[in-house]
């Protein structure tokens, strides 16, 4: 029997077939019913009827080697790295409120939502509270405007990424523009954060690697973030107001930036891989 890739694409739509293996989108739901068909002497085809048809399945999430490739495309974009010495999270002040009366001023983590690559392992998955270092060039400092809330939160860089930490490659992704976010999770070693990440992500060198660095300089830790990208990093564990500081933006809301529940853009070349099934 031969049953030529081609006859089989025209009788089935898929996303992409390629000699014979198809190219299936991760998290996605698949029913799947099969033909065949029999090259006869005269050369044409005596094809089958359909099976019936085969009960749903997800496809699954990108693995390490999936995502280790779209670590590859992320270090290709990531510029210089620059330094920095806080991290910081925008909300609007109603959730800060809400820490503080509800939570016993701690924030808590919560679960990611699906915003980036449709097979992320952490989307859906993961808990944690997101948080931003990007810096603007000429002054070092983080930028006035936030897409997230005029209310600001910021705390030590040491805080939260220190040598008892571990840091993993999440996700590469755009919306649609010119702009690209890559997603990192930090994680304190041995935490429930941690061991989810070990199983699942690339870990990343705190001290040398293309997007967040911590280094030891003349006996004090030094941080750098990468300049092309814009960072998103997920901290695994809940986080007292206590150890950081808020207050208020001068900045405009830009809320055509949220990344909330953002779809990838799955025609740019730059943060798109094919993954075969």
């Amino acid at each position: 029997q031969d049953v030529p890739t081609k006859l089989v694409a025209k009788a089935v739509p898929l996303p992409m077939t390629v000699r014979g293996h198809w190219f299936l989108s991760p998290r996605t739901e698949y029913s799947v019913a099969v033909q065949t068909a029999v090259k006869q002497s005269d050369g044409e085809y005596l094809v089958s009827g359909w099976t019936a048809l085969m009960s749903p399945s997800l496809s699954p999430d990108y693995a390490k080697e999936h995502l280790a490739q779209l670590q590859e495309k992320a270090e290709l974009i990531a510029g210089r790295m620059l330094r920095f010495s806080v991290f910081y999270r925008n909300q609007h002040k109603e959730y800060f409120q809400h820490v503080r009366m509800h939570c016993g001023n701690v924030m808590k983590p919560s679960l990611k939502d699906n915003s980036g690559s449709h097979g992320s392992p952490t989307s859906g998955m993961l808990h944690g509270i997101f948080f931003s270092c990007n810096t603007e060039f000429n002054t070092g400092q983080p930028p006035q405007d936030s897409p997230y809330g005029r209310y600001r939160f910021q705390i030590p860089a040491q805080r939260l990424f220190n040598p008892n930490t571990n840091l993993y490659f999440a996700d590469f992704y755009c919306m649609y523009t010119a702009y690209h976010y890559v997603v990192l999770v930090l994680a304190p070693k041995g935490s429930s954060g941690d061991l989810f990440c070990r199983e699942r992500l690339p870990q990343l060198d705190i001290s040398s690697n293309k997007f967040l660095t911590c280094c030891v300089e003349e006996g004090e830790l030094v941080y750098r973030h990468a300049q092309d990208s814009i960072l998103e990093v997920i901290y695994t564990e809940p986080v007292d107001l206590s150890l950081g500081v808020l207050g208020e933006i001068s900045g405009h809301q830009l809320m055509s930036l949220s990344t909330a529940n953002a779809k990838k853009d799955p025609s740019c070349k730059t943060c798109n891989i094919s993954v075969g099934r």
